[in-house]
């Protein structure tokens, strides 16, 4: 889900870095000390799951584990999030430092979404939470994807159905993925996924 440099127009970006930035403060005033090392993994676990890519078409795929970011850290995944695409957009040039912000925000708002999903779901159903959760979290990172590309440009239409429809098996596998994650986890680490 990175876009790269010289792909969104302008007030897209601009737009992206004000609301980045508001989803960053508050991700960070949410992020107590305690938990900086279970940020700073989970921000190493995403860097290194997006280095595998699938092309399809013009674009690629790769696991994002955006709603298991969400899931183990809620707000904190904000701040995992902006450290791994800032490295990412700076040694390999997955998306870009210009439109870092709309990348925060697609898979930010991706990841709180997950949260959310995650913790509607009764807590004896960790195992459905966990997949509506991750599944939940792929399709919203995608429709801010689409959108972006739409408000920038006409003839990336046919690039954002193209991206829409390959990441809906992507969602699937993310959520297959969690709730195995989920479960180890809950039975390992409680603390990490309550």
């Amino acid at each position: 889900m990175h876009i790269s440099e010289g792909v969104l127009s302008p007030p897209v970006l601009a737009a992206g870095w004000t609301l980045a930035a508001g989803g960053l403060a508050i991700g960070l005033k949410k992020t107590p000390v305690e938990k900086l090392p279970e940020t700073a993994l989970v921000s190493a676990v995403l860097f290194l799951a997006s280095l595998v890519h699938v092309p399809i078409g013009p674009s690629s795929i790769h696991l994002t584990l955006l709603g298991l970011a969400g899931i183990m850290l809620g707000w904190s995944a904000i701040p995992a999030l902006f450290i791994a695409l800032f490295l990412q957009g700076l040694l390999f040039q997955f998306g870009g430092i210009l439109s870092l912000g709309v990348n925060m925000v697609s898979m930010g708002a991706a990841a709180i979404v997950g949260y959310y999903v995650f913790h509607a779901i009764p807590a004896k159903a960790k195992a459905l939470g966990a997949f509506a959760g991750a599944f939940t979290a792929v399709l919203t990172g995608t429709v801010i994807v689409v959108t972006a590309l739409f408000l920038s440009a006409n003839d990336l239409k046919a690039a954002a159905a193209l991206l829409f429809a390959a990441n809906l098996p992507l969602a699937a596998v993310e959520g297959v993925i969690s709730v195995f994650i989920v479960t180890f986890l809950s039975k390992m680490i409680p603390s990490y996924v309550s």
